[in-house]
């Protein structure tokens, strides 16, 4: 059968987005002639400006009415006429939009609980030493004929990185502060005490979103010399903070999206791991990667897959237990 239409479907975090453009790279090298296209949740959008493989990025407006934009979506993906419809997300949602897409072929994970009405069922097991990159291969490898899943790649345009250009005047360091989730996050105390004893020969920027403002200021406050530090929070859109990571000396970053970014361009990346594990599978895949986690073995930790609003043992101890001497150690 021609796979000649593919719909690719990744409605969950960004990072879980950029781990998904692995497949991308894969589809695209099989099947060249394909027009590939990938459904996303509004506000990711934004990672597939000119992406040079992709047809065209469907944007589900779930916030508009989650069940009408759902029916509105099927409909347009029905219109589309898929020839296989991959769907990387396991909730029941995106579940009914691959099952009822009218498909010749639809490939999900098992654990999606409307796994039943796809044509492909491939399990999804968090094991120790796999990259989630390597199990949403899985879900492709029988068609592109190769156990190799590709990396994930986003692709910063010639005006993201002549934007980024005023910012590189002298070497520099990228701080990206926060996370979704509490316990995924370093600590401002931490980050304060890495940008205080960093080489005075750098200047240091803060990256992340809007909603990451509050932060940026928690973390000023306390710096000491404000000269050599800048906050970008909010300002730069998620392709030019790719271009920008990219030609940092290194990023300091948590188990969160912007590592994610950092391994789509290759960039030099320094992970904290406070609550959660690399083993989990979601470290770090630059070329130049390090990860930092706390030097004891805590019978808490790892405390969930995904991270808490707080600590659940009060103590914080996977986070305050970093050393800043850890972090200083990965730029000699």
């Amino acid at each position: 059968m021609a796979l000649n239409k593919i719909l690719v479907i990744q409605t969950a975090f960004i990072g879980d987005v950029i781990l998904a453009t692995a497949l991308l790279e894969n589809l695209h090298q099989q099947f060249p002639e394909a027009r590939i296209d990938i459904l996303v949740r509004k506000g990711n959008e934004g990672l597939f400006d000119n992406h040079p493989f992709l047809n065209q990025v469907l944007i589900w407006k779930k916030k508009e009415g989650k069940y009408k934009s759902l029916w509105n979506m099927l409909k347009q993906i029905r219109t589309e006429q898929y020839g296989w419809v991959i769907n990387i997300q396991r909730f029941g949602s995106t579940g009914f939009l691959t099952g009822f897409s009218k498909a010749d072929i639809t490939t999900g994970f098992d654990k999606n609980p409307l796994s039943f009405l796809f044509t492909n069922k491939i399990p999804h097991n968090i094991s120790e030493g796999v990259h989630e990159v390597q199990r949403n291969h899985e879900l492709i490898k029988t068609e592109v004929k190769t156990d190799i899943a590709g990396k994930p790649r986003l692709y910063p345009t010639t005006q993201d990185f002549e934007y980024i250009g005023q910012f590189e005047k002298k070497p520099y360091v990228c701080i990206a502060p926060a996370s979704v989730w509490y316990t995924k996050q370093y600590t401002v105390d931490g980050w304060v005490s890495l940008i205080n004893k960093l080489d005075p020969e750098f200047q240091i920027y803060l990256l992340g979103g809007p909603s990451d403002a509050y932060l940026a200021k928690e973390i000023t406050e306390k710096v000491v010399n404000l000269q050599r530090i800048e906050s970008l929070i909010g300002k730069l859109s998620f392709l030019q903070s790719a271009a920008l990571m990219k030609g940092a000396v290194m990023n300091f970053v948590n188990d969160s999206a912007p590592m994610h970014i950092c391994s789509a361009v290759n960039a030099p990346v320094t992970a904290v791991y406070c609550s959660t594990i690399p083993g989990f599978g979601y470290g770090p895949l630059s070329d130049n990667s390090h990860v930092v986690e706390v030097i004891e073995k805590l019978s808490c930790r790892p405390c969930g897959l995904h991270g808490h609003k707080r600590c659940p043992e009060g103590h914080f101890k996977c986070a305050n237990d970093i050393s800043t001497s850890q972090l200083l150690e990965v730029l000699n």
